[in-house]
């Protein structure tokens, strides 16, 4: 598998991710798709011609090596890998949306050269609004497909170790049949170190998760503090995005067509011409 088309799509991620969000990306590239790709997966690549049984029965030792390893460790860290990996990519596409949005605005306002254009495609976005919610339910899945993965591994292989010798009694051995497993110490070494670096990935998930409750929390009480923001006159591109400026733009405009309309209920339908007839007497 490419896994540096993965990290291309990633690497996009992780420009406008926190700091925690930057260490659990290195984490991934590093501990576990360089594990995987350099060691791993030389280590399990000779375990179906490995796996021998004390019979020559055809058939015995597929069934046997079916019967107790349903799914290779690669492929199962493989999937686990591209899955964990899966919901960043939700981040990196609502980032392209807004960057879309904000060059559309530069577009209409007359701004439209190259020069703004590419700034806005370097500037980080600020995590907040509904990005922010898009990114805790990111991390959120992330989190959730990592303990799933690693029950799931402990479904199949209880206590995480490669054992030397299975029995077998599956049709068609003839009767219990001894196996052997190749090279199971070193196996249970890089089983037990990609749980490891899995556990330090959920670690980091459930960091991430509280810094960014917390950071909103802390947002929303200075904001609650400070009172209501006062308009700014030029602003920026990113304040005339943010909704909080439109829902303002929205409620001014319906207060000053709520002000005419009580205006002219206040003045009544003769009033005009009875002012003027009031002038023209007073002529």
């Amino acid at each position: 598998m490419n896994w540096a088309g993965l990290y291309t799509l990633l690497s996009g991620v992780n420009r406008h991710s926190t700091a925690i969000g930057r260490v659990w990306l290195s984490v991934i590239f590093i501990f576990r798709i360089m594990v995987l790709v350099v060691a791993a997966e030389s280590v399990w690549g000779d375990e179906k011609a490995a796996f021998t049984c004390n019979t020559q029965q055809p058939g015995c030792n597929s069934v046997c090596y079916d019967h107790f390893f349903p799914v290779s460790h690669v492929r199962l860290w493989s999937l686990q890998l591209i899955l964990v990996s899966t919901p960043a990519l939700l981040v990196a596409m609502h980032v392209a949306h807004q960057q879309h949005a904000e060059k559309k605005l530069l577009r209409l306002e007359g701004r439209g050269d190259p020069l703004h254009l590419e700034e806005v495609k370097r500037q980080k976005v600020r995590i907040s609004g509904t990005l922010w919610w898009t990114y805790v339910v990111s991390v959120a899945f992330r989190l959730l497909f990592e303990a799933v993965f690693m029950y799931v591994f402990y479904l199949l292989y209880p206590g995480y170790a490669m054992v030397r010798l299975v029995k077998c009694e599956a049709y068609p051995c003839p009767n219990t049949v001894d196996c052997f497993v190749s090279r199971p110490t070193e196996k249970t070494v890089f089983t037990v170190f990609m749980l490891a670096a899995s556990g330090l990935c959920i670690a980091l998930n459930v960091a991430e998760l509280v810094y960014l409750v917390v950071r909103a929390c802390a947002r929303r009480a200075r904001r609650r503090r400070a009172g209501p923001p006062a308009r700014k006159g030029s602003g920026g591109f990113a304040h005339r995005l943010s909704p909080e400026y439109k829902q303002n733009e929205i409620n001014k405009l319906l207060g000053e067509q709520d002000g005419s309309l009580k205006d002219l209920l206040r003045r009544g339908p003769g009033s005009a011409p009875a002012e003027k007839g009031d002038r023209c007497s007073a002529c």
